[in-house]
């Protein structure tokens, strides 16, 4: 993610991010079983994230486990939006 700094377990308030870029405003919670029996809280706390300016992106463990280069296309992806540019497309596969 080159240019970007993340931060873990970054103190917010009365909550701590997972991992937070503070030069994007980009918070990224990695969620287990446990937060689906909290939705309200969870809705709380990411209401607060974006009052205050973040981009709050939510990924389940099993996501990050099972298919991490999509978590990191993603968090690329509004890497690049935060930032203000259009990010670039995947190179295409050559034809057969």
């Amino acid at each position: 993610m080159g240019e970007f700094k993340f931060r873990r377990q970054h103190p917010f308030g009365r909550y701590v991010i997972d991992f937070v870029s503070l030069e994007a405003m980009l918070a990224v919670e990695v969620d287990g079983g446990q937060h689906s029996e909290n939705a309200r809280e969870e809705a709380l706390r990411t209401k607060i994230l974006t009052d205050a300016g973040f981009e709050v992106l939510r990924f389940w463990n099993n996501e990050v486990l099972q298919d991490i280069d999509a978590v990191k296309e993603s968090i690329w992806v509004a890497l690049q939006q935060r930032r203000g540019s259009t990010p670039s497309p995947s190179p295409s596969q050559p034809s057969p």
